[in-house]
């Protein structure tokens, strides 16, 4: 039996909603193949988005971690020094000064937020997308081209920002622990929650998320917008090619284009978060704006894209264990009657 296997980040309504479904359509062949997709419910979304996202950021760790501590170097180090570092050199680094182990060094945290993350973002996707379509200019029966990619858009956006809002301090303890080197100033995520209240107080768990936001709209936006169109436009002229390489050709490709589009707001991001972590001197006291500026000024504009190099090696794998992981779970959900 043919099943739907899109993200339900991408799906159309509500896994097989007739009405969604015609939104996409402009041709007999994608109406058929969309009333083909068979129904899963809320439970299924947020199972299959959550083990999907805790699965994929669990194998891709090592990378994620690298790509974090490149962003930060910047904050406290000589940049001459910088110049010197490699993907290779600062792996070694911490094979030999922290332990393989390190490599996963932050990834409860991450799991933990992931489950959440990914849950609420594919399931409000699907229900943003419903309200939008029923907005004038933006409803079912307008032009394709315009008012469908618009919904896309908008859509992705929303529910990356209320998944980024609403899961963000542990976003942060995150960063926090996978930045930590030598000097270990939380021992775990309970201190770290702990730590950064009694310090900095309760905003202290919202820092960077200015920057946050408005990074997850865009990058969740071209994610969705870019693998949906890739995914309905092979699967409309290659039908019979197997469902997870679709998955991971086009769930890649769509990784890479929001991460290089948003990775310098994703950069300012998690230098913010570390302002003032372990007691330390804070290094952008102004905005969003001069953040850039002092970055540029002191780094080049290079720096703004400092760790890119991590960051791809890890998207194409990490977005294509995301989409083929979520397949088979909703599959197999759906199958079983959940």
């Amino acid at each position: 039996m043919q099943t739907d296997a899109r993200m339900a980040a991408l799906k159309t309504g509500s896994g097989g909603n007739s009405s969604a479904g015609a939104a996409m359509d402009d041709g007999k062949a994608a109406r058929k193949y969309h009333q083909q997709s068979k129904h899963i419910g809320a439970f299924s979304h947020f199972i299959a988005g959550g083990v999907a996202g805790a699965v994929s950021k669990t194998c891709t760790a090592p990378l994620a971690r690298l790509t974090i501590l490149f962003q930060v170097q910047g904050m406290h180090s000589d940049v001459v020094a910088l110049k010197k570092n490699s993907m290779w050199r600062e792996a070694s680094r911490i094979a030999y000064e922290e332990g393989f182990r390190a490599f996963w060094k932050g990834n409860l945290v991450t799991i933990i937020h992931r489950l959440p993350y990914s849950s609420i973002s594919f399931y409000t996707y699907d229900r943003y997308k419903n309200f939008l379509q029923t907005m004038p200019g933006l409803n079912q029966n307008k032009d394709y081209a315009s008012a469908d990619v618009c919904v896309r858009l908008l859509g992705g956006g929303l529910s990356g920002i209320t998944a980024a809002s609403i899961t963000y301090p542990l976003d942060l303890v995150r960063t926090r622990l996978a930045a930590q080197t030598n000097n270990i100033y939380y021992r775990g995520i309970s201190h770290a929650l702990y730590s950064i209240c009694r310090c900095e107080g309760v905003k202290g768990l919202y820092k960077g998320l200015g920057p946050t936001l408005m990074g997850v709209g865009p990058s969740i936006a071209i994610s969705f917008s870019v693998y949906e169109i890739l995914r309905s436009h092979w699967q409309l002229q290659r039908p019979h090619d197997s469902s997870a390489l679709v998955s991971l050709a086009c769930g890649s490709l769509s990784g890479v284009s929001s991460s290089t589009v948003t990775f310098p707001l994703d950069l300012v991001r998690r230098r913010k978060q570390l302002e003032g972590a372990g007691g330390r001197s804070h290094v952008y006291n102004s905005g969003l704006i001069g953040t850039f500026r002092h970055i540029i000024r002191t780094e080049g504009f290079r720096g703004l894209y400092r760790g890119i190099l991590p960051e791809y090696c890890k998207v194409v794998p990490s977005v294509g264990i995301v989409f083929m992981t979520y397949e088979t779970i909703k599959n197999f959900l759906s199958n079983n009657n959940y």
